[in-house]
């Protein structure tokens, strides 16, 4: 597995550079559309949105002052527009951008300040991104109770509203809390229930955060090869989107597998690819994290000039941005290189350094690492009273961490059965909402069945209709022509009787003069006869 990762290596950061130059020459343009549409667009709302857009593109590539600058833009002209949205957008881009740069009390400033203008808005959509941003600060401050609290919070209303891409984001984030805390097992759980629903989703940002924590675990419990599996998903996947803060951690990652393997020249490969992709973006506090790593392989490697070079190189980034943690530590790692140098005065000095700043901010681990050091030291050059009052110290912060690490065990048992509780509470709200939805569904089903029903019976009997009334028209339309033609019959016979009734006049009126003239004719003959009859009997003059 590891051969075939080793050759693999160049040739994947050969393709990141490829990838990554198309990714920039892409955003360059989208960035200066952007500027173009500000320039030339009046100040309403539409200049409101383009300035948050914008804000967000510039804190992606990680030029968080200009991404500052564009937000209070922003935010200045969304209050003067009274454009709500606006500015709840506004401080959520501050609030980023604080967060980035560590400054966690005013990214939590402005990230209530969103959750405000949401709220009043009653946009529970934005309302559940402001309890995410909060939990995701209170996490990265080590206070995982609240960081709980909020994360679900939001994972709450983003199941009442069905926002799926929020629920897996959610799990990721509740995972991310059960793995600090070292509840694997619910890690696990969780960031396994969040690459489902964002691979569903074709979210690959969110499935390479996913791959990503997945890893982390896998790392934190020795697991190597499924470290490096996750690791190299997510990275392959931040390389297609053109993430390089994403690309640059992951790197950072991949380091520390090998470095935990003892393969100082595979580990320093990827620390130093993880250096320059946060040189390009400007990614102070991941450069300092770069430095800081390189400078541990080289101590491991016992390259102490070398190793002092990267520390300090990395002492230089964590002053500028205020990063007292990360300064704590380096001051300890430089007084450890001048410890193995035999340098003791300059060891003491570095060690006492991190020590006091460990102690003023309560970095417990690394306070102890100091108190262990400042023993060895000083019993090196023979001071052994003072010696062992640092034993004593490096003991009681050791107890103190046992202690701590119990505690946080029995507040953790009490969040997650909280969390679970809280969980079949959901679930069964959810159970319920389903029921209800089913019988809601069910009652629309029998009212669309009905309506169909009742739909079908009506088109039908209109059909019947229509079906009766046609009939009727030909019907109608056939006794229509029949009684024209009986009327066209009984014209036809009217004008054949006239005919005939007068043939029969004419014919009568024939018989009738020639019966007039038989009857003159007898007439004559018998006044012939009588005068004869006279003559013949001498009866005449």
């Amino acid at each position: 597995m590891l051969y075939f990762t080793r050759m693999k290596i160049p040739y994947l950061i050969f393709l990141f550079f490829i990838s990554t130059l198309s990714q920039v020459i892409a955003q360059s343009r989208e960035i200066d559309s952007l500027k173009q549409i500000i320039k030339n667009t009046k100040e309403d709302t539409i200049k409101a949105k383009a300035l948050n857009y914008l804000s967000w593109k510039v804190l992606n590539i990680g030029n968080y002052d200009s991404s500052l600058l564009i937000a209070n833009d922003a935010k200045t002209l969304s209050i003067k527009l009274g454009f709500k949205k606006g500015i709840a957008s506004a401080y959520l881009n501050i609030g980023n951008v604080y967060s980035n740069k560590g400054d966690y009390d005013e990214a939590l400033k402005n990230y209530f300040s969103s959750l405000k203008v949401r709220q009043e808005m009653g946009d529970r959509k934005g309302i559940s991104s402001a309890y995410n941003n909060i939990g995701t600060v209170y996490s990265d401050l080590g206070n995982y109770a609240e960081a709980l609290k909020n994360y679900i919070a939001a994972l709450e209303i983003r199941k009442q509203i069905g926002d799926e891409a929020g629920i897996g984001t959610s799990y990721n984030n509740i995972g991310t809390v059960h793995m600090d805390q070292g509840n694997y097992p619910e890690a696990l759980k969780d960031l396994y229930t969040s690459l489902k629903i964002k691979e569903k989703l074709g979210d690959k940002s969110g499935a390479a955060d996913a791959y990503s924590n997945i890893g982390n675990i896998c790392y934190r419990q020795l697991n190597y090869t499924d470290a490096l599996k996750n690791f190299l998903m997510g990275l392959k996947i931040r390389e297609e989107l053109g993430e390089k803060i994403g690309v640059g951690r992951v790197s950072n990652n991949l380091g520390n597998v090998f470095f935990d393997q003892r393969n100082f020249p595979e580990a320093n490969k990827w620390y130093y690819a993880s250096l320059k992709i946060r040189e390009e973006i400007g990614d102070k506090f991941g450069i300092g994290d770069s430095y800081l790593s390189i400078g541990n392989v080289f101590f491991e490697q016992g390259n102490y000039p070398e190793a002092l070079k990267n520390q300090f190189a990395a002492l230089k980034i964590k002053e500028e941005i205020g990063d007292k943690n990360g300064m704590a530590q380096i001051f300890v790692n430089i007084g450890g290189i001048y410890k193995n140098l035999k340098n003791y005065k300059e060891a003491e000095i570095f060690s006492i350094k991190g020590m006091n700043l460990a102690r003023e901010n309560e970095y417990m681990e690394t306070l102890k690492n100091a108190n262990s050091q400042l023993s060895e030291i000083y019993t090196a050059i023979g001071s052994y009273k003072q010696a062992l009052e640092y034993y004593r110290s490096f003991v009681a912060v050791k107890d103190s961490l046992f202690n701590k690490e119990n505690t946080k065990r029995s507040v953790q048992a009490q969040m997650n059965y909280e969390f679970d509780k809280k969980e079949s509470a959901a679930k069964l709200e959810q159970e319920k909402r389903d029921a209800m939805a089913h019988e809601e569904k069910q009652k629309q089903l029998i009212v669309r069945n009905f309506f169909i029903a009742g739909f079908a019976f009506v088109l039908m009997l209109a059909l019947l209709i229509l079906r009766g009334y046609k009939n009727k028209q030909k019907a109608n339309l056939i006794i229509t022509r029949q009684k024209e033609e009986v009327e066209k019959a009984k014209h036809i016979i009217e004008e054949q009787k006239e005919v005939v009734e007068e043939k029969q006049k004419e014919i009568l009126d024939s018989i009738r003069y020639a019966k007039r003239i038989q009857t003159a004719l007898i007439t004559s003959e018998k006044y012939i006869e009588r005068n004869l009859d006279k003559l013949n009997n001498g009866t005449g003059s």
